[in-house]
């Protein structure tokens, strides 16, 4: 039998609804019978698919839906659900030293709002001790360079601050660059840029950004933060 293309969708063995993998996660069997969870989607043997949710894949455990997708006895950990967060966690720090080895990360506020108002920056990390005074300033900048783009029209500096337009950037206009908020805390984001006490961050257009998006994006959605979000839409 062919294998499936990359792009076939599959089905969630808690919901059986089916989708396309990358709003999955999948799991095999281990050599010992242990639920592995594979992240990348590339382990050898049958594997088994369940929406990429930390209380969907809780609930897999509290089913026992492995053992019946694999059609073997498996053994889920009762801590898979951190297992597989810790994975994606993992993942996506990765991919933002990648990001940062190939010169596309800038770090520092000053440096930050310096490269928003340039141009080019595709995404902006805050750290989840970042202060809201920082935050608001490099959303003032980013702010400004749309408009001087034109991807924003008729706002002013007030209206932006106020809590009922916050919510319009989570969702940016297609030129301007996703603002990504607490998903990792400053230690994690010194791990992975070389660096200490990294509160601000900017990514520049690359294709290495755009894997780092990719990955963040799904460390979010699993932890329910941006279940329908997809933050590398608007890159060429």
């Amino acid at each position: 039998m062919a294998p499936k293309p990359e792009t076939a969708e599959r089905s969630c063995i808690v919901t059986r609804v089916a989708q396309p993998p990358e709003g999955l996660v999948r799991f095999v069997l281990g050599p010992d019978g242990a639920v592995v969870p594979d992240i990348r989607g590339n382990l050898p043997g049958r594997g088994v698919w369940v929406t990429s949710r930390r209380d969907m894949v809780a609930e897999a455990v509290r089913k026992k839906a492995f053992s019946r997708g694999l059609k073997a006895e498996a053994k889920a950990a009762g801590d898979l659900p951190e297992m597989v967060e810790a994975l994606l966690l993992k993942a996506a720090l990765s991919s933002l030293s990648m990001a940062r080895k190939a010169g596309l990360v800038v770090t520092g506020f000053d440096q930050v709002t310096g490269a928003v108002g340039k141009g080019g920056v595709v995404a902006v990390l805050h750290a989840r001790e970042a202060a809201d005074d920082g935050r608001r300033k490099i959303g003032q900048a980013v702010r400004r360079r749309l408009r001087a783009t034109g991807a924003l029209v008729g706002a002013t500096e007030e209206t932006d601050e106020t809590p009922a337009n916050a919510a319009l950037w989570q969702q940016p206009p297609p030129s301007g660059p996703k603002v990504i908020a607490g998903i990792f805390a400053s230690s994690e984001m010194d791990l992975a840029l070389g660096g200490a006490n990294v509160i601000h961050a900017a990514l520049l257009a690359g294709g290495a950004s755009t894997s780092f998006l990719k990955c963040a994006a799904a460390l979010a959605r699993y932890r329910g933060e941006a279940p329908e979000t997809d933050w590398t839409a608007y890159l060429s």
